[in-house]
């Protein structure tokens, strides 16, 4: 894996990517999937998908999936876009998310298989979280400014399979966060980070499983994240935690009695954790790095990278890479003693984070993908 680079060295190649949008590479078998959104006049947008050859930057396809109007397309927060839920691959299928305004199934030679625009929420500054596969199932949560819930569709057809509200008491109801599938006591549950509340759910019916409440929290934008037998949530504005929480054996609320460690300086707001070997790391927006031993929650080190976050940090090779959206990488040693490695600057702005091969690192940035490394 490449350490050092610069946007004039150690490029493989440079591809302009037309229109704006902040979903991440999704690198399968050699091709690179994004969304975009393009400006189609009188204020409204072409929500896009393309697919972008790996090993030479070629653009295979680019295809139209949908065009909400301008009002469906407001978008109100700097750190945000038309098109920031990332793509998901599975099989044959490439499944795109635009929020509010719409999700779709697609072919890899980008022909449409089915739309669905008759989920909808009211917004708050936009969409943002990705969806999930469970099974036969797409989920993903529509945490907007009121009435926010959780829902899954059928991924062959788009039919609704379930849509569970959000049971709790939020001030502010909008959050961003994508859900994630584990395993716990031999069975799949979806987890779901939302304002004032973490919540599991049965894919098969939607029905909340258990539940750990946290003060105040919204605006939650990190994906959790499950290793050790632990999972871990960061709670959201206005001041972050970071929970572990032990699933085993949850049901109904389990704030009091499942919550094995909480950490409470330098959690993140926006990137999402990374858990490699024994270590928890997260970067805090403001660019400070913290690394913890995820088992007991013991801090490592804590350090300034300096910069602002958007990017969750990626493990690869041995190091850790954080990507700051001025477009700075930081490159750190994975460990309990901290090291950098280098800093590598791209001087374009970059909130997408990082997909990797051998190699390879692939860096979405404001206007380009890149492709650094051999």
């Amino acid at each position: 894996m490449p350490v050092r680079w610069s946007a004039t060295e150690g490029v493989a190649w440079k591809r302009e990517i037309p229109g704006t949008g902040w979903s991440s590479p999704v690198l399968v078998d050699g091709r690179i999937y994004l969304t975009t959104a393009v400006e189609s006049g009188a204020g409204g947008v072409s929500l896009r998908a393309l697919c972008v050859n790996a090993a030479e930057g070629e653009i295979l396809w680019n295809v139209e999936v949908l065009q909400p109007n301008s009002r469906e397309a407001r978008v109100v927060h700097q750190k945000n876009s038309q098109a920031s839920p990332t793509a998901i691959v599975a099989g044959d299928r490439l499944y795109v998310h635009f929020g509010h305004m719409g999700t779709a199934a697609l072919d890899l030679t980008g022909k449409i298989v089915w739309r669905q625009t008759e989920v909808t929420y009211s917004p708050m500054h936009g969409n943002g979280g990705s969806p999930a596969l469970a099974g036969d199932r797409l989920v993903f949560s529509c945490d907007g400014a009121e009435d926010p819930f959780v829902v899954a569709l059928d991924r062959g057809t788009s039919d609704v399979r379930w849509k569970t509200p959000r049971a709790g008491g939020a001030r502010q109801t909008f959050s961003f966060s994508t859900p994630l599938v584990i395993e716990v006591d031999g069975a799949q549950q979806i987890i779901s980070a939302g304002s004032g509340y973490v919540a599991a759910y049965d894919p098969g019916d939607g029905r909340e499983i258990w539940r750990v409440d946290y003060d105040e929290g919204f605006s939650i934008v990190p994906r959790p994240v499950f290793a050790h037998g632990l999972l871990y949530v960061c709670t959201g504005f206005l001041r972050a935690k970071l929970l572990a929480i032990d699933p085993r054996g949850a049901q109904g609320d389990v704030t009091a009695t499942h919550v094995r460690w909480s950490h409470d300086r330098g959690v993140s707001l926006t990137p999402s954790p990374l858990v490699a070997s024994n270590e928890i790391y997260v970067v805090a927006d403001n660019g400070i790095a913290t690394c913890l031993d995820a088992r007991t929650g013991q801090p490592r080190w804590t350090e300034r990278l300096g910069g602002n976050f958007s990017a969750s940090p990626t493990y690869a090779d041995g190091r850790v890479y954080f990507l700051s959206e001025e477009g700075v990488t930081s490159v750190v040693k994975a460990g309990t003693n901290y090291e950098l490695l280098a800093t590598n600057d791209l001087d374009e702005r970059a909130l997408a984070s990082p997909a990797v091969t051998d190699g390879a690192i692939f860096l979405r940035t404001e206007s380009h993908l890149w492709r650094v490394g051999n």
